[in-house]
């Protein structure tokens, strides 16, 4: 099992938010599950662990869309 600590996962100009970057971490792993697998290899890493180490290297880029605030927009 890997374990990747919070300096790994923050580290310069990857994510300035451990849970932001676990958040893009885990939205990759659902991209990657999308894509056909090959199944007969049994000692392929988990889609989590793939997207994780990918972040630590630097090769996810993602970007922070604000937030829209205010209700419904009365016309």
């Amino acid at each position: 099992m890997q374990v990747f600590t919070p300096g790994e996962v923050t580290g310069q100009r990857r994510a300035t938010n451990k849970y932001l970057a676990v958040l893009a971490a885990a939205k990759y792993a659902r991209l990657l599950n999308e894509f056909p697998r090959d199944r007969s290899s049994s000692r392929e890493k988990k889609l989590t662990t793939r997207s994780l180490e990918e972040l630590t290297k630097g090769d996810i880029k993602f970007r922070v869309v604000p937030r829209r605030r205010g209700g419904a927009v009365a016309e």
